[in-house]
């Protein structure tokens, strides 16, 4: 079954937004499509913030993809000046 994270982020106080999405279009949404993730969205929640919606094909791959993953977070959190502000995840069980 579909599994899916989302996680939310906010850009550090004077970044610029679209710079720093241009650095995740480029670095690391093409980073978790390697892992395996069949889909990554983002979405623009407030000036600051985004929420980010990775879809795996399954909880395995998404587990088996968990250290690069980990890296993937610290880098943007270290380089983009980005940081994690919560996490949800789990199987998708209705869609229309």
């Amino acid at each position: 079954m579909r599994y899916v994270t989302v996680t939310t982020w906010e850009i550090a106080d004077g970044s610029d937004y679209d710079t720093n999405l241009s650095v995740i279009r480029r670095k690391r949404l093409p980073a978790l499509k390697e892992l395996g993730a069949t889909r990554v969205t983002i979405v623009r929640t407030s000036a600051r913030t985004s929420a980010a919606i990775t879809e795996w094909p399954d909880e395995a791959t998404r587990d088996a993809a968990h250290r690069a993953i980990e890296d993937v977070r610290h880098k943007v959190q270290s380089e983009d000046f980005t940081r994690l502000t919560g996490e949800m995840k789990g199987t998708v069980v209705a869609e229309i």
